[in-house]
């Protein structure tokens, strides 16, 4: 598969908000630089197989990653082997504000949106945690319909902090609804299939041959020291994501991503063969994005010279 990935790889064009056409073609794959209400309308409609959003959790503070390197220094601020001195330095440091008054108000729109560029066969995949999954279920089944409810599916992960005083959150919520109920792709054989939790219980070969996910998926953050990590805040691994791309998309499909980040779906699109549009409002996320897409922003239009110089 990843021979056949690789050939379909092309270029990603990079847009920003000053240089939008009227109307956005899909030729190239696109990363796009504006505000996400500013370009869905300008794409075309039913053209999607997939739709997946991983909106700001709304946790009501800024969300920040930064990242420190050390460097040798007698009179640093930490100490190390042999008694040597370091002192940590600023490296990079990422954050995006994470907090609206309004968020149904914020995500209705696009969502709308979202339902209108879907195919008919085309499926959605908002991804919340718990403060916001529940109202944003509600509002769904308006917007779609309650017949088009596909799934809940819960990403289960243990790391980071534990406080002692209530359950720890170690879980985020993906609502999946279709556009067209029954009419929906779902590849199932295309997921790759994982260890069973208790293969005593099964035949040797079904042990050898794994199981197919269910709506629990047990799969670990980005690892700090991960190939995949970009630095970006909130990054989601791209296992999560090519769950919902190999089952949900058909090979050449388009799929796409108005909150984009780091762009973590175009990279699952690439080793999967399909193609993508990545849309972020955040210059920082963009310019991870390009890096991590190899994205070439078209040449600015030269500017006609003044008369008498």
């Amino acid at each position: 598969m990843a021979a056949d990935a690789a050939a379909t790889v092309g270029p990603v064009r990079l847009l920003r908000a000053d240089g939008l056409p009227a109307d956005l073609r899909l030729d190239d794959d696109l990363l796009v630089e504006a505000d996400s209400l500013d370009v869905l309308p300008r794409l075309p409609g039913g053209a999607f197989d997939l739709v997946y959003v991983d909106p700001p959790f709304n946790t009501g503070r800024e969300r920040r990653l930064r990242s420190l390197a050390s460097v040798c220094d007698e009179h640093g601020d930490r100490g190390g082997f042999a008694g040597r001195r370091y002192r940590s330095r600023v490296v990079s440091d990422l954050s995006y504000d994470d907090a609206h008054e309004d968020y149904l108000a914020f995500l209705r729109p696009r969502l709308e949106q979202a339902r209108r560029l879907l195919a008919s066969h085309g499926t959605l995949y908002l991804h919340l945690d718990y403060r916001e999954s529940h109202y944003a279920k509600v509002m769904l089944d308006e917007l779609f319909g309650r017949d088009c409810f596909l799934n809940e599916i819960v990403w289960a992960y243990d790391y980071g902090g534990k406080p002692r005083s209530r359950w720890p959150a170690k879980h985020d919520t993906i609502l999946v609804y279709v556009r067209q109920a029954g009419a929906h792709h779902f590849d199932a054989d295309a997921v790759e299939r994982e260890p069973y939790m208790a293969p005593g219980l099964v035949t040797a070969e079904q042990a050898a041959r794994g199981k197919r996910p269910t709506d629990v998926w047990w799969h670990t953050i980005v690892p700090t020291r991960g190939a995949e990590r970009t630095g970006y805040p909130t990054q989601k691994p791209e296992g999560v994501l090519r769950r919902a791309v190999a089952a949900s998309s058909r090979p050449g499909g388009w799929c796409l991503d108005f909150c984009a980040g780091s762009g973590t779906l175009g990279a699952v699109c690439r080793q999967l063969g399909r193609r993508f549009v990545l849309v972020d409002v955040n210059p920082a996320a963009i310019a991870i994005a390009a890096e991590r897409l190899g994205a070439e922003a078209p040449p600015r239009p030269a500017r006609p010279a003044r008369a008498g110089t």
